[in-house]
Parts: structure tokens; sequence; C-alpha cells
């Protein structure tokens, strides 16, 4: 069974070390919506995001996260400034076509992740065997 490979989104990833629901709220009224929210045992609070609109590309969906956290303000950029991680992960679904598949991320993006004191993660899927 062939399957195509395809970008499917990016989730924003963070750690910090104090309840991040003000962060949450912050992002959800900025076109995010949270996938998770957790206190972890060893006292970390661990949040995952996406944004509510998809687009077909990383450096787009990138583009408007850091929009988004670009804008933060009071407690809720005190909180993105002290989270131990901040990460883009940028998923995508592997497959056996097109033979050569790529996308980037523009200089401009680039810079701005750096800006906000982001990482940058890639995750591969295999395919899906219901496909």
């Amino acid at each position: 069974m062939s399957s195509e490979i395809r970008y499917l989104n990016t989730d924003l990833d963070i750690i910090g070390n104090r309840d991040l629901t003000p962060l949450m709220t912050a992002l959800e009224g900025r076109n995010f919506y949270s996938l998770h929210m957790e206190q972890r045992e060893d006292g970390h609070w661990h949040a995952s995001f996406e944004m509510n609109e998809t687009f077909p590309i990383p450096d787009e969906t990138i583009s408007q996260t850091l929009d988004g956290i670009e804008s933060l303000s009071g407690d809720a950029r005190t909180l993105w400034s002290e989270c131990s991680l901040r990460e883009f992960n940028i998923g995508y679904v592997c497959g056996d076509h097109p033979r050569g598949f790529n996308n980037g991320l523009s200089n401009r993006t680039l810079v701005r992740l750096c800006s906000v004191g982001a990482t940058l993660r890639i995750t591969l899927y295999p395919p899906d065997p219901i496909e």
C-alpha cells in the first residue's frame, strides 16, 4: 500500500516550574488551543498547544504561533520567560512518495524563534496502516 509524506502540524510544548494557567489562558485568547496541561510528580508543569487554524507548511504555522507569543504581556510573558522548555515540534507522517520531500523555515522565522528562546524538534510518524 502506497502512502504520501505530509506535514501534519506543529505543537508548542512548554515546561515550567509553576502553574501555567495564566499562560494557557493568554495563548487560548490568541488562536491556540490546549492539547493538555498537567503538573507532574516532579512538580513541573507541562503543557502542549496547537493553533486553531491549520496551515500547509511549518513556516506559516510557526510564524502565526510566534505572533501570539510575541504579543504576550504581564504574568503570561513572565511565565513564558521562566519556562525551562519552549519547543516547537514539527510533525510529519512518513510515506513512500514523493521520492523527495522537504519543507523549510525562513531566516525571519528562525530569528524570531530564537528571539523568544524556543527550540525546534521534528517528529516523524509512520503511515497509518488503515489509510
